[in-house]
């Protein structure tokens, strides 16, 4: 058999993991490269996932419902089967998913019904399996025993770091299967048990302590930037307690990995719009009888997109030792969905007009709150925008998102008194302007102080006197 693993796809950037919506095909249908086969949600967008190869569907190892990190196998195809030819690969692989025991002529056609045929290895003591099941290859695994043993690559991987054999750990996923909540709670309590009996040396190994090891350099960068785990407070009468949803989840970690890493600093300005409403004025028909509306935020976009070519500092980010300047001005957009909050971006931003930078913005926003986003949508942004002035805010103060230099927020556009200076008589004045605070966010790593003031205040100056064909 010619084996194709199928895996959870990255669909973003920021998303760790998908839930796998529907499957398109059943195990033994004839799929053709790039057919769709099955159908995934994350927190960001639905997708419809391609076929990577022609073949039979021969297994799928994650049911419809069941959630899983990036990278994990879903199902697998042969590449060099019929539909006719792999019935028996078929059978075995269906009734593993359902849980039963696998027949032994199911295993005979189909060697990946037992540990010695596994695609990602985990037969291996060293990832989980205990050395017993190592050392009978040949006895049948049921569909349940190899659920339980396919955990995440985030669960080998601390169940290795810490010595735990995955066989031990009462699973409380799908089929039993190990999560990582079940593995750190497996490793919190053998540390308990420890601490409590430090005398007892006639324990199980897996009892002892594995703190005075070490971490690896690159195990400890990863477990910081890559792992959130929350303290827990004790909940009172009157509080009503309810799990996260996805999306706050992921949103929640996320922000706690930005503000791990870069060192956030902030600047604020104060930026006119007198020139922006005399030009959406003298323009509103003409734009609506191209079936635009050329709002703020498009204006505040396009004056970024120009300037961000001047300033690649502000567009670029920090990898390791290097400095990464991006070739593309990719603009996030943060969009409100009310809960939660999503940031498709304007790819090449540079490129677009001001009303074709409206019209896109439009048309992401639009498809974000009826979740129509695609994968591309919301990958690859090089510098964000959020705006928190369309609800009231004065000025936020807002997170850099991970693998970008600096974003910059928007207060409300309210009119306020101010002080000016008439140009023909040189006379100060108070006069009624429509202003708003902006605060630009930026990783002090690679961006100074005196490089963000530069371009918050070009981005003001060019604001304030907007070019007319733009």
């Amino acid at each position: 058999m010619s084996r194709i693993e199928v895996p959870m796809p990255q669909m973003g950037e920021s998303i760790a993991e998908g839930t796998v919506s529907r499957w398109l095909k059943a195990v033994g249908d004839r799929v053709e490269v790039d057919e769709p086969i099955l159908e995934i949600s994350t927190d960001k967008v639905d997708a419809e996932i391609p076929s990577p190869s022609g073949g039979v569907l021969v297994e799928i190892t994650v049911p419809e419902g069941e959630t899983v990190e990036v990278g994990t196998i879903v199902g697998v195809i042969d590449a060099a089967g019929d539909a006719a030819g792999d019935g028996a690969a078929a059978r075995a692989a269906s009734t593993e998913v359902a849980g039963e025991p696998a027949r032994p002529e199911a295993a005979d056609a189909a060697p990946t019904a037992g540990p010695a045929g596994a695609p990602d290895g985990e037969s291996r003591p060293a990832t989980g399996t205990s050395p017993a099941t190592a050392d009978r290859p040949a006895t049948p695994e049921t569909g349940e025993e190899r659920l339980r043993r396919r955990s995440t690559p985030v669960v080998r991987r601390i169940a290795a770091e810490h010595g735990v054999d995955i066989a031990r750990v009462a699973g409380t996923g799908h089929a039993g299967r190990v999560t990582k909540q079940d593995i750190l709670n497996f490793i919190e309590a053998r540390k308990a048990q420890a601490e409590a009996a430090p005398a007892v040396t006639g324990s199980a190994p897996a009892a002892a302590p594995t703190s005075s090891a070490p971490m690896a350099a690159d195990d400890l960068w990863t477990a910081f930037y890559g792992e959130v785990r929350n303290p827990e407070f004790r909940a009172r009468s009157a509080d009503r307690v309810e799990p996260m949803d996805k999306i706050r989840r992921l949103t929640a970690d996320h922000m706690v990995v930005a503000k791990r890493v870069a060192p956030h600093v902030h600047s604020f300005i104060e930026v006119d719009f007198t020139r922006i409403d005399e030009l959406r004025r003298k323009n509103r028909e003409a734009w609506k009888a191209r079936g635009a509306r050329v709002s703020y935020t498009a204006f505040i976009a396009w004056a970024c997109s120009r300037l961000l070519r001047d300033y690649p500092m502000v567009n670029s980010v920090v990898s390791g030792r290097n400095v990464i300047y991006r070739g593309n001005v990719n603009l996030g957009i943060a969009v409100d969905l009310n809960p939660g909050l999503i940031v498709p971006v304007i790819h090449d931003a540079d490129d677009f007009s001001l009303v074709g930078m409206a019209r896109r913005i439009a048309d992401l926003a639009a498809r974000a709150r009826a979740r129509k986003l695609d994968p591309g949508d919301i990958q690859g942004a090089t510098f964000s925008i959020t705006n928190p002035g369309v609800l009231g805010t004065v000025v936020g103060m807002p997170i850099i998102p991970k693998g970008t230099a600096a974003i910059l927020g928007t207060g409300a556009i309210e009119k306020r008194v101010v002080v000016v200076t008439d140009p023909a008589s040189g006379q100060d004045a108070m006069a009624i302007r429509k202003r708003a605070f902006f605060s630009l966010g930026y990783d002090h790593r690679i961006v100074d102080g005196a490089d963000a003031a530069r371009f918050i205040a070009d981005l003001r100056t060019t604001l304030a006197e907007f070019p007319g064909d733009a």
